[in-house]
């Protein structure tokens, strides 16, 4: 709407709100959503404004939509649906984490060419084109987008998730900071995550101007999102603590947080 309205502002509200969608019933499937979600939102102002430009964070500078809707199986791995007691509730399918993989496999391919170097490219070309067209045994060549990026703020779904990405992404500890730190002090408030992530490295005095934040997303349908924010200028936590979530806690995190381990019960 901002790319073809001029001159005008966009107030973008996200938010998770549990009540409407607890479960009351006893299906296991349905009851893992009652666990995940918590209570949150966050808003955000964009403006398409030049003279807007000298008081604005951050400028959008991509972004790219994935929706695999026309799969079945993606479709119904977050489907809203009565239970055998006539009870509504949220099943969640044992292919999420596979469907996850794939919808951001996609949206990873579409977003490399806008903002990796051509070094990367090139290289990530010469893999696929060995694996897929010589049948090469070689591993596909994963894009260093720590290259690109300062800033990560991925969807905190869950520790699995997150462990998976960060070691398929090659990040550190460091730039899984905000989202895991999110994780753990807010849970999992579905879209309004992302500023609460971005807040959190607001918070430590990281972002400075020129810098690039990566926003991923993902929910039903199956969609993955993505945005690119570039810095306008340096964030000073003291001049945004109005704003800011973690301004006054920022000092206790990061805190440890211990690895997901798999656990057998015997039979």
């Amino acid at each position: 709407m901002v790319q073809v309205h001029r001159n005008s502002y966009a107030l973008v509200v996200s938010m998770e709100s549990i009540m409407i969608n607890w479960y009351r019933g006893n299906d296991c499937s349905m009851l893992m959503s009652n666990c995940l979600f918590r209570i949150g939102d966050a808003a955000i102002l964009l403006s398409n404004r030049a003279a807007d430009k000298r008081c604005s964070k951050y400028q959008l500078v991509h972004t790219v939509r994935t929706h695999h809707g026309t799969d079945d199986h993606a479709y119904r791995c977050m489907f809203q649906e009565e239970d055998k007691a006539s009870l509504v509730g949220v099943a969640l399918s044992n292919d999420l984490m596979a469907i996850a993989g794939s919808a951001l496999k996609t949206n990873i391919t579409t977003l490399g060419p806008l903002v990796l170097p051509m070094s990367e490219q090139i290289l990530f070309l010469i893999s696929l084109i060995g694996k897929k067209i010589f049948s090469l045994k070689m591993k596909l060549y994963i894009p260093d987008f720590k290259m690109d990026f300062e800033h990560f703020c991925i969807h905190a779904g869950g520790r699995a998730v997150l462990d998976t990405i960060e070691k398929n992404l090659e990040l550190s500890d460091w730039h899984m900071d905000p989202t895991k730190m999110t994780l753990n002090r807010w849970g999992n408030t579905s879209s309004s995550l992302l500023r609460y992530e971005l807040a959190y490295t607001e918070a430590k005095g990281r972002v400075r101007r020129g810098h690039r934040a990566w926003q991923i997303a993902f929910g039903s349908g199956f969609k993955c999102n993505n945005a690119v924010w570039r810095a306008l200028k340096d964030i000073h936590p003291s001049k945004e603590a109005r704003n800011n979530p973690w301004i006054e806690e920022i000092h206790r995190f990061p805190v440890e947080v211990p690895k997901v381990e798999s656990v057998v019960s015997s039979p």
